[in-house]
C-alpha cells in the first residue's frame, strides 16, 4: 500500500476508534512550524496528543523505535504551541496508536501515556 494512502487510512481509523472510545476530536493534521500533530483529542479533561503510526506488516517495533527522542520532542515543541494558541488549562499526555495492515485486515493498538514529556 502506498505511504501516503497508508498513513491516512491509519488517521482515519484512528480517529474512528477515539471517537467510538469517547474522546472528543479537537485537531487532525495540526501543525506548528513544520511538526504535525496527528490527533488532537479530549477526553475526560484530559488532551492527548496522539501520534498514529501505520504499517503494511506486523513487525512488532515498541513504542521508542516507532516516536523516536526526536519525534517526541517535536511533538512536546508542537503541543506547547496548541497549548498556547488554543489556551488550554488541562492535564495533557502523549498516545500512540498503531494499527498494522495485513491481508486487507487492520490490527490497531491504543498505547496510552507512550512517553512522558518530562523524561526528555
Amino acid at each position: 500500500m502506498e505511504k501516503k494512502k497508508l498513513g491516512n487510512e491509519g488517521e482515519d481509523l484512528a480517529v474512528n476508534y477515539l471517537t467510538n472510545n469517547g474522546y472528543k476530536i479537537r485537531a487532525t493534521n495540526w501543525y506548528y512550524k513544520h511538526k504535525e500533530i496527528d490527533i488532537v483529542a479530549e477526553k475526560d479533561e484530559i488532551l492527548s496528543i496522539v501520534e498514529v503510526k501505520a504499517r503494511s506488516s506486523d513487525l512488532c517495533e515498541t513504542p521508542g523505535e516507532l516516536v523516536p527522542r526526536k519525534k517526541q520532542r517535536f511533538l512536546i515543541e508542537a503541543a506547547e504551541a496548541y497549548i498556547q494558541k488554543n489556551d488550554v488549562d488541562q492535564e495533557v499526555k502523549f498516545d500512540l496508536i498503531t494499527i498494522c495492515f495485513k491481508n486487507g485486515k487492520s490490527n490497531l493498538q491504543h498505547i496510552t501515556e507512550a512517553f512522558e514529556p518530562h523524561l526528555l
